[in-house]
């Protein structure tokens, strides 16, 4: 019976992230599979990363099963990852579904890497990260 206990908590252990990365893609994939109670772990806890988690899992739940099935199927494609310090890092990513780039921001939490899914809508006033400017040349 013990040997089934301690195999059990190795297995969750071994779960946790390692790195930015992994808790970036953890998040992710469990968030395009519908899991939004397994991608909360993953994420920063306050109430406006709550809310918009709300939104984004009542938005997935109202979605027809195709939608959903794709996004279950597709793939994440990571963009870009710039570490801004050694505790907060800002992920560029999409899906191969709908393939729009989206932005998260890490931060290393009690040695932990959690997603701020508030920066996703939020980023724009951050100073911290300096975004590429491209000039539309149509006029």
């Amino acid at each position: 019976m013990l040997l089934i206990i301690y195999s059990c908590k190795n297995e969750s252990t071994s779960s946790e992230p390692e790195n930015n990365l992994d808790a970036a893609r953890s998040f992710i994939r469990s968030a395009l599979d519908g899991k939004f109670n397994e991608a909360r772990n993953y994420m920063l806890q306050d109430s406006l990363n709550n809310n918009y988690l709300d939104v984004a899992e009542r938005s997935y739940k109202n979605s027809d099963q195709a939608v959903k099935d794709n996004y279950r199927a597709s793939a994440i494609i990571i963009h870009n990852l710039s570490d801004i310090n050694d505790s907060v890092s800002v992920l560029i990513y999409s899906n191969s579904f709908k393939n729009n780039h989206d932005t998260l921001r890490l931060i290393r939490a009690n040695d932990k890497w959690l997603v701020d899914l508030k920066y996703l809508y939020q980023h724009d006033a951050d100073t911290n990260y300096n975004k590429v400017t491209t000039n539309d040349t149509l006029q």
